[in-house]
């Protein structure tokens, strides 16, 4: 998935967490984030912490690659 802006990453993790289908709960209890933290992450908002929203991420068994335009792996 191509993520351009908080919205997108918000509904990838979204989109992961449902598939293994845990609640906002679980995955805070787990995390010891809050669940308004990955709520307001899962509707985009701008402002949460990058390390807090990766690491989330990479709990969720995703992997985070940055390409220039033009180029993937």
């Amino acid at each position: 998935m191509k993520i351009t802006d908080p919205g997108s990453f918000g509904a990838a993790i979204r989109k992961r967490r449902k598939e293994l289908h845990y609640t906002q709960a679980f995955i805070a209890d787990f995390t010891g984030f809050s669940v308004s933290f990955i709520s307001d992450l899962e509707n985009g908002k701008k402002t949460v912490e990058l390390g807090k929203a990766i690491h989330l991420a990479n709990t969720l068994g995703m992997d985070l690659l940055l390409n220039p335009r033009g180029k993937s792996e």
